[in-house]
């Protein structure tokens, strides 16, 4: 099954050069010496090495309201909203966040002098939590859908993904197309993107709290299936994996991933920014070979 997610990734990745390829723009950072990649700062990239048209709401925030990224800098940390999710974010065996999105964000909050700081969330609350200012930005493998986009200010995307259907390895041959689901119980996380397109096909599902909650119920035999994201599936299901019982099958629909800040934030220009430094000096290209994400990568 492994061959399905590459020969996605692959259409994916194909669509996202050819779109990319006339708009692109050349970024530069200052490379520091003797450091290593993911500890180069971003912070002086400047404006003509961001892309022409944010995915969200980059302007500066409300006066009334003042700057994010001062806040942030006055209070020394970027409070990061996440959930369990490898290979974006998880724990190491010392209970550390590591994974592409929170080495991610640690280099970014290091471009800004400050320290990331990892806070688990419910994810169905995300917009509450950020606007509450309980967190600073959601930055998880979000999906960039419309409500996403609507309720926050979201940085350029930076990764290709998609939702894949899980089932137990043993009946996967069953269900090899969406017509085959119907009659299924699924298991998704509450307020995801999988949840989303099980509800549009009209499908069974129980609304649960992690992607990794979604899993276990199939693993579990509690639910028959899960839709979770092909990023996690690639790192947590088949041969070798946590799950080496199930497999995926159905890719649903492709998508992209960004980061969400408040409404008008300056955060979000500085993000895009740092993303387009770090792609030009190989340190995001190399973060994403750690975790074997490169194939998803967006050109920034």
């Amino acid at each position: 099954m492994k061959k399905i997610l590459a020969l996605m990734i692959s259409v994916m990745m194909a669509a996202t050069l050819a779109a990319c390829g006339s708009g692109e723009k050349e970024a530069s950072a200052d490379a520091s010496a003797g450091g290593g990649a993911l500890e180069e700062s971003a912070g002086d990239a400047g404006a003509d090495n961001a892309p022409s048209e944010p995915a969200g709401d980059a302007g500066s925030p409300d006066a009334s309201e003042g700057s994010d990224l001062e806040y942030v800098k006055g209070k020394g940390t970027l409070v990061v909203g996440i959930t369990d999710f490898e290979p974006m974010d998880y724990k190491d065996e010392s209970g550390e966040w590591i994974g592409f999105d929170a080495d991610m964000a640690k280099a970014f909050a290091e471009s800004l002098g400050v320290q990331a700081e990892f806070v688990e969330i419910d994810w169905d609350n995300k917009i509450l939590e950020l606007d509450g200012k309980t967190i600073d930005c959601v930055w998880n493998g979000m999906t960039l859908t419309d409500e996403v986009k609507s309720a926050m200010s979201c940085s350029n995307p930076y990764c290709n993904n998609g939702q894949i259907v899980i089932v137990p390895s043993d009946k996967a041959d069953q269900y090899q197309d969406t017509e085959s689901l119907s009659g299924l119980a699924f298991a998704v996380e509450a307020g995801s993107a999988g949840e989303a397109q099980v509800s549009a096909l009209g499908l069974e599902y129980t609304a649960v709290k992690t992607q990794a909650d979604a899993l276990m119920e199939v693993a579990a035999g509690t639910s028959d299936a899960a839709v979770i994201d092909s990023l996690m599936a690639a790192a947590m299901v088949g041969e070798g994996t946590s799950y080496d019982g199930l497999s995926y099958t159905v890719v649903l629909n492709n998508e992209e991933y960004g980061v969400g800040f408040r409404k008008g934030s300056d955060l979000t220009q500085a993000l895009n920014d740092f993303f387009a430094a770090s792609y030009a000096d190989g340190s995001m290209k190399q973060a994403a070979e750690a975790y074997k994400v490169q194939a998803t990568l967006i050109e920034q």
